[in-house]
């Protein structure tokens, strides 16, 4: 229970890596909010986290969703504690593709989505935050290491793992933590929004042949990693990050 009564906001919480940040923390004492777009799966995350946990819905792409999430937060919980800036990744509709098919719209869409709102998400929060709380930012091992299509999500990963450099150095005087957790490849629904579904067995099995771990991550293996961001085991790290992705950015497995 490192984090009793902490207040807790995770960002996309109704889903994949959210829900189990949201998980893991509330597993360690937190209450708090989680976000989304979608009200059902909203609805049905915030029944499965139970008491302590409401659902707020709101898009981080829109500064006046996240200007609501943070009062209605701060009415009900008070100030917060700690805020996992997890929403981001495939944008609805606009598959990951190469320079020769991605347009500018796409482009400021991915950015937007994934660049763009961390940064106003932090913004948007920190009247409601309390003096030494904790920001985690999530990047993506992506940053490290290109694959086919991922160029501007990439790109926007490596700039959030910046961020947390620059915000940490603003938010000192107030002794905020902002740091970065990369995942590798996790387990979650989001491959039925990259491949045709035929094919989501195939992708998996690929990025499991090359995770020195030998297997993907799961939600959850995010969510003990953030509980220890979250709390104040991790209280002397600042501005950087951590790789929770089976060792696929650093280590390198010769077949």
């Amino acid at each position: 229970m490192k984090l009793k009564n902490k207040v807790a906001v995770i960002t996309g919480g109704n889903s994949g890596i959210g829900f189990g940040i949201a998980e893991a923390l509330k597993n360690e004492g937190a209450v708090g909010v989680i976000t989304g777009r979608n009200q059902t799966t909203l609805d049905s995350s915030t029944i499965q986290l139970g008491v302590g946990f409401i659902g707020i819905k709101g898009d981080v792409t829109n500064l006046d969703d996240l200007e609501n999430v943070f009062k209605v937060t701060a009415l009900k919980f008070g100030k917060i504690d700690t805020l996992v800036v997890n929403a981001g990744g495939i944008v609805d509709g606009v598959p990951m593709a190469d320079i020769n098919d991605v347009t500018e719209e796409n482009y400021d869409q991915y950015m937007d989505l994934n660049l763009k709102s961390a940064y106003f998400t932090v913004k948007k929060a920190l009247p409601y935050l309390n003096d030494g709380a904790s920001v985690i930012l999530i990047g993506s091992s992506a940053a490290h290491r290109a694959a086919p299509g991922m160029t501007i999500y990439g790109a926007a990963k490596a700039a959030v793992i910046s961020l947390a450099k620059g915000l940490s150095l603003d938010l000192l005087s107030r002794k905020i933590r902002v740091n970065t957790l990369s995942p590798g490849s996790i387990d979650t629904p989001v491959f039925g929004k990259i491949v045709p579904q035929e094919q989501v067995d195939a992708v998996k099995k690929l990025w499991i042949d090359i995770t020195p771990a030998g297997r993907q991550g799961v939600p959850s293996d995010i969510g003990k990693a953030a509980a220890f961001l979250a709390s104040d085991d991790s209280a002397f790290i600042i501005g950087t990050e951590i790789l929770s992705d089976g060792g696929l950015t650093n280590l390198s497995l010769m077949k």
